[in-house]
């Protein structure tokens, strides 16, 4: 991480930076220990989430999916026991495994809201560390454009096969053609609920009033590669654009990753949605299954080295999907 570009949090309307913390490891990461960094409590933000007053004090409740309960206990409870002893509350988290509010109780109001602020901190950043869940995406998996990539695969095979690396494990699945919006971590049902919730707000609200009562017909034609050498791939797409020239595709993109967001569901890593639809990635060929994800997005990925192909011959010859 730059020193002068740290890792900014949003939570609850607010930026918060992420400094540089040195973590011990440990063999079982259930027990890892992370503490978000000691800090006067009276300093914390007090209204960016609701602290009830009670005959003993104060109390503050916040939602945080069961598997994330580990990095707030920490190693042998050691995470917990601070927060509890520097804010000067008590800290109750539910059992593992069990979905619930982790409760908040303290004699001061600072306190509590220091305690709150922390848990966020730690809450979000080992979010970050989660593999991604869900992807939304559009689907590109109609019959002709399934066609047209069974050609292109056919071709390529048939041309570049003695190129290094390349082999039909690099393909996607034509019936899993798409283009991905963005990547999502969601820990539980409540979390998977609320982003189908927003995903059907958003047809309401923006969706059917860009589409209109005709369907969108894009065009996939033209393919490019993520990285910088062409003799070393790990991903290699075709661009995807609408057939009539407009940007309704490229708004309802930009709008729904906003949308989700603003929601917290999902990380933002661009201004704009790059459209395009992954035709061969590298790590399709330990896991067919898997799905392109960027080292920067959303959670992190299953594998952390990639291999690549050489993909000049394919790029020469510039086959195309339409």
């Amino acid at each position: 991480m730059e020193v002068l570009r740290p890792t900014l949090i949003r939570i609850g309307g607010r930026i918060y930076r992420k400094n540089i913390i040195q973590q011990q490891s440990y063999p079982n990461e259930e027990e890892d220990d992370f503490y978000a960094g000691p800090g006067d409590p009276t300093d914390e933000p007090c209204d960016a989430f609701m602290v009830e007053e009670t005959e003993r004090g104060f109390q503050c409740a916040v939602e945080v999916p069961s598997p994330l309960y580990k990095y707030i206990i920490g190693k042998k409870g050691e995470t917990r026991k601070r927060l509890e002893t520097e804010t000067r509350t008590s800290i109750s988290i539910p059992k593992p495994g069990m979905e619930g509010q982790i409760v908040i109780t303290g004699q001061q109001r600072s306190g509590v809201i220091s305690a709150r602020t922390r848990i966020d901190v730690l809450a979000e950043s080992f979010r970050k560390k989660q593999p991604f869940t869900h992807f939304l995406s559009f689907a590109l998996n109609q019959p002709a454009i399934q066609e047209k990539f069974l050609q292109f695969k056919e071709e390529v095979l048939e041309k570049c096969s003695k190129d290094h690396g390349v082999n039909s494990s690099l393909f996607q699945n034509p019936a899993k053609l798409h283009l991905t919006i963005g990547t999502l971590v969601l820990l539980n049902e409540q979390e998977i609920q609320k982003a189908c919730e927003l995903l059907q707000r958003s047809k309401e609200d923006f969706i059917d009033k860009t589409v209109g009562d005709k369907s969108l017909t894009v065009e996939v034609a033209g393919i490019e590669y993520m990285n910088d050498d062409p003799a070393m791939i790990d991903v290699l797409y075709a661009k995807v654009h609408m057939k009539d020239g407009s940007d309704k595709l490229q708004l309802i993109a930009d709008r729904l990753m906003e949308q989700f967001v603003t929601s917290g569901l999902m990380m933002k890593e661009w201004d704009r949605v790059k459209l395009h639809a992954t035709i061969m990635n590298t790590l399709f060929r330990k896991d067919p299954n898997v799905e392109e994800k960027n080292s920067t997005t959303t959670g992190k990925s299953s594998f952390k080295e990639r291999e690549t192909f050489d993909g000049r011959n394919i790029l020469k010859d510039q086959c195309i999907i339409s």
